[in-house]
């Protein structure tokens, strides 16, 4: 029976974190037909100063689809292992770009169509391996998982790096390498994601009756993910501010979800009873999401048909010897062609 409960418990989950995603990746798309809508209409936009979307519904709606994504996502970690949940928002980036084909008349080129299907494999071969987290019930279970000398080295080593990349590194090469802000907020999100754990634990446990409020270790977790989703927060739209979107994204998921992996793994030995098969099956599975929001990310903008890849494989392999040919689709006015 307990066993069938950790199962439904399981479905639970992954449902809730299939549906963040959803909400997550519509909401975008509401938000800017909301914003397009209103440049239709000749409104001050919102990049330039303009509030006028305050009065537009659709952006609304968009807010509310957030909001309930992220309600899911909070959820999701209640019910089912982080190392499940969290390599699974990767899904937002596939619905947003699988909706903005229909709803914004943006087109997917070759490498971003791969990059939708390699999400999908990715999150399915993840699903059938997903470890299961040891159970933590109570909140003093989880003080006795928050007090083993392996997860208080790891949460020691992360605040220490992250004040010295914060104190040293970011001064210095903060608007020259994006892996400075984005490495801090990633190291800050694998400890916001053990406080959301620790919630959930108190919040599930507040419904059973449990006199939780009187805990303090719940409102520690709660101190903590306040403060560390405020540095996520900062240094985010720092990295946002100085670099391109589509290089701070997929780099984001990647580094994020790679903490919260190591994270999870060391506060609740979510891997210590996985098979040799499963845990294959895991990275291979994280790794192809990696691959596919890389895709999607990379060259979403930039025009590349299935049609130019002999074109741009002969290209590649002339212009070592000879350059690029004038008459090449792939060859710009910006090259030195010497064929």
């Amino acid at each position: 029976m307990e066993v069938q409960m950790n199962r439904y418990e399981f479905y639970i989950g992954l449902t809730l974190a299939v549906s963040s995603s959803i909400f997550i990746g519509s909401s975008f798309i509401l938000k800017k037909k909301g914003l397009l809508r209103l440049w239709g209409r000749g409104q001050l936009r919102a990049g330039h100063g303009g509030h006028a979307y305050l009065r537009e519904w659709l952006w609304w709606a968009g807010l509310l689809s957030m909001g309930l994504g992220e309600a899911a996502n909070f959820t999701a970690y209640i019910f089912a292992p982080a190392t499940l949940v969290t390599p699974l928002g990767g899904l937002s980036v596939l619905v947003s770009a699988v909706l903005s084909t229909h709803f914004l008349n943006e087109r997917l080129n070759s490498p971003a169509k791969t990059g939708c299907a390699l999400s999908i494999v990715g999150s399915t071969v993840m699903v059938l391996h997903a470890p299961q987290e040891q159970e933590v019930s109570t909140l003093s279970e989880m003080a006795d998982k928050l007090k083993e000398p392996g997860f208080v080295a790891f949460a020691s080593c992360v605040v220490l790096f992250s004040l010295l990349l914060a104190v040293l590194a970011a001064p210095r090469w903060g608007h020259s390498n994006v892996m400075v802000y984005v490495l801090i907020c990633s190291l800050m999100g694998s400890l916001s994601v053990a406080c959301v754990k620790g919630l959930g634990i108190a919040i599930r446990g507040l419904f059973l009756g449990a006199p939780v409020l009187r805990d303090p270790l719940g409102w520690l977790l709660l101190l903590g993910l306040c403060i560390c989703v405020s540095v996520q927060i900062h240094y985010l739209n720092r990295a946002l501010d100085v670099f391109n979107a589509s290089l701070v994204t997929p780099i984001y998921y990647v580094l994020f979800t790679s903490c919260v992996l190591a994270c999870s793994a060391i506060l609740f030995q979510e891997w210590q009873h996985l098979s040799g098969g499963s845990a294959v099956g895991t990275i291979s599975g994280f790794v192809t999401i990696v691959l596919g929001v890389f895709l999607l990310h990379a060259y979403r903008d930039h025009p590349l048909p299935l049609a130019l890849l002999p074109f741009f494989l002969k290209a590649g392999g002339e212009r070592g010897v000879l350059g690029c040919e004038e008459d090449s689709p792939l060859c710009t006015r910006e090259e030195t062609c010497i064929g």
